[in-house]
């Protein structure tokens, strides 16, 4: 198995050069985010990840996850690594001070995520879930339940899953069964099964709280009928104590595709008693805070699978002797040269170096947009940005997933026969990767949120609000020669991306099937463009501090011949798919659908 190194320069750069985040955080009021304690806790949550997490990868793999009669015991290790984790107070760093957190920025969390999830991604999703019912529950639930779930939630010592699914509702959550009837005390009775619960049972925590949809008796048909409900595993006492054990069950474990050592149970309340979050037929609006968190840290999880594939590919990479380079032999001393010579393995090393390096500008960015949305006391500085993250979050969870299990194939296709081998571990990566790609929303149904709800749903207004801060940073750099293999691209595919939407939007006029077989090649397109971006701002800073003089003149050549591959080899990627947008939808419909065969 590589060794995983967590990318500290990197994340440096993208947080302090890039990103300015000591301004970011001193003009937010997060007085005690210095630069000195920024640094400090990436350092530690390295060494945590390298040294408790890293380690039990590929055996938690390997062993997976046990189940008896409805208890889940986690692989050798888990239980260990997870204590440690809490005694770390690493669950309390960007939480709310008065519920037991240390009310540090969102964004410093998200980079201290990424090292967790490249580190062992299975492992990073037991407390990953419980980001989202903190969220969910200090947005929408009563001073009561703040109180009564919050604390142990924060501690970590309590987790937190998200209860949607249905054995025959995945997306469609208007189809749900399962209901919840009111009792006498103001509580409710939940009965009904949920699939595909990530840490829905196991041995990790004391309490697991699941935030649960489901239909109150005589509500609307479909999604105009959901509720929302907290429903421990253990009852609660008003003063947040366990109690006794509540009606709720794990009846199965999924045997999957990967993510082995992540219990992804089946769970069954069988008049289990909850308590309503927010307003009767409200659960689906209470229900995004959830998702919408999930969705950034799905995104996280493709940028940390790139970066760990990358790890595994560039290190192999350096040390396999196969066939001399075309150019002349590199190795004279040796019967063959290392394969990192080959221009082939190049393409694959750099295909994962920038989409890792470029999705983590991403992912930073939208975080600190997160930090805008919890701290500023702008409102108009609050709406810029939660207009931005509107438009940018489904490009980055669909977009950064799929280019994510790309990076993990070149991984495994780096390595040749070796990497189909389990024993070298890239094969695991690819496996628990696709995952990313499909829950919190399949990359189909984020396109559709993106075209449908974002882009044409505004009228243009998101697009218009980060597209009008790209277009700034082009004026800005108009008359800097050096930027100019970068400026030009972004100004010529940020014009065509106006386009396209236009043309998108007169055809789906006419016909409303125009949207779905558009939206896709719109998000892979929207996503080549916005990461080109993010590449320029990157190269801008690279080429600043080296005319300002630096020691480090290997990293900052290495940030600016990177963006250059970027420009050349992926973005002309995006005309591909504005080329299938020009066809419309017609060739995919045409077909009836009794003419499906084989």
């Amino acid at each position: 198995m590589p060794e995983y190194k967590a990318p500290i320069r990197d994340i440096k750069f993208v947080m302090q050069e890039l990103l300015n985040c000591d301004n970011h955080y001193q003009k937010l009021g997060y007085e005690d985010a210095s630069v000195d304690m920024v640094d400090a806790i990436i350092s530690e949550a390295a060494k945590f990840t390298e040294q408790v997490i890293a380690p039990i990868n590929q055996s938690g793999d390997a062993q997976g996850c046990t189940w008896t009669n409805g208890d889940v015991t986690t692989p050798d290790g888990f239980k260990e690594a997870y204590q440690q984790y809490v005694e770390g107070g690493w669950p309390t760093l960007a939480q709310n001070v008065n519920f037991g957190g240390q009310g540090l920025p969102h964004s410093l969390n998200t980079a201290i995520n990424e090292l967790f999830s490249s580190a062992n991604h299975s492992f990073a999703m037991y407390p990953g879930l419980s980001h989202g019912a903190l969220a969910t529950i200090e947005a929408h639930g009563s001073e009561q339940q703040k109180n009564q779930f919050m604390p142990k939630l924060v501690e970590g010592t309590w987790t937190g899953t998200m209860c949607l699914t249905e054995p025959h509702c995945g997306t469609d959550l208007g189809m749900l069964r399962t209901k919840a009837e009111l009792n006498d005390d103001g509580s409710y009775s939940l009965t009904g099964t949920k699939i595909f619960i990530s840490a829905g049972e196991h041995d990790l925590s004391d309490n697991i709280v699941h935030i649960v949809i489901a239909r109150i008796p005589g509500s609307p048909e479909g999604s105009k009928g959901i509720s929302l409900f907290i429903v421990p595993k253990f009852n609660v006492t008003d003063e947040g104590t366990i109690s006794d054990r509540n009606a709720v069950s794990c009846g199965s474990i999924e045997h999957k595709m990967g993510i082995n050592a992540n219990a992804t149970c089946v769970i069954n309340f069988d008049g289990a008693k909850g308590y309503l979050i927010g307003e009767v037929n409200r659960g689906l609006n209470c229900m995004f805070t959830f998702m919408n968190a999930a969705r950034l840290g799905v995104a996280t999880e493709g940028v940390a699978a790139a970066e760990a594939s990358f790890q595994g590919a560039l290190a192999y990479a350096k040390d396999r002797l196969q066939m001399r380079s075309l150019s002349g032999v590199k190795n004279p001393n040796g019967p063959a040269d290392a394969i990192i010579v080959h221009p082939d393995v190049r393409r694959m090393l750099l295909t994962q170096k920038s989409i890792a390096e470029g999705g983590r500008a991403l992912i930073a960015y939208l975080a600190q947009l997160v930090d805008i949305g919890h701290a500023s006391n702008s409102d108009e500085e609050k709406a810029a940005a939660e207009s931005k993250l509107a438009l940018l979050t489904p490009i980055a969870k669909a977009f950064l997933t799929e280019l994510g299990l790309e990076c993990t194939s070149h991984g495994v296709q780096v390595f040749g026969g070796h990497g189909f081998i389990k024993e070298w571990g890239m094969e695991q990566l690819m496996r628990d990767t696709k995952i990313s790609c499909i829950y919190e929303g399949t990359t189909g149904i984020q396109a559709l949120d993106l075209l449908a709800r974002k882009v044409l749903g505004s009228k243009g207004k998101l697009l218009e609000a980060f597209g009008s801060e790209m277009t700034q940073f082009c004026i800005e750099n108009a008359s800097d020669e050096a930027m100019q293999e970068f400026i030009k691209p972004i100004m010529s595919f940020g014009g065509d991306w106006q386009k396209i939407t236009e043309q998108v939007g007169a055809r789906a006029m006419k016909n409303p099937d125009e949207i779905g077989a558009a939206s896709v090649d719109y998000l892979m397109y929207s996503g080549y463009l916005t990461l080109a971006y993010f590449w320029a701002k990157m190269a801008k800073v690279a080429q600043d501090k080296l005319a300002a003089g630096t020691d480090e003149e290997a990293f900052y050549q290495a940030k600016i011949k990177t963006a250059r591959f970027y420009f050349q080899r992926i973005l002309p990627r995006a005309q591909g798919h504005a080329a299938c947008l020009a066809n419309g939808a017609q060739s995919m419909m045409e077909l009836d659908a009794e003419d499906f065969s084989f």
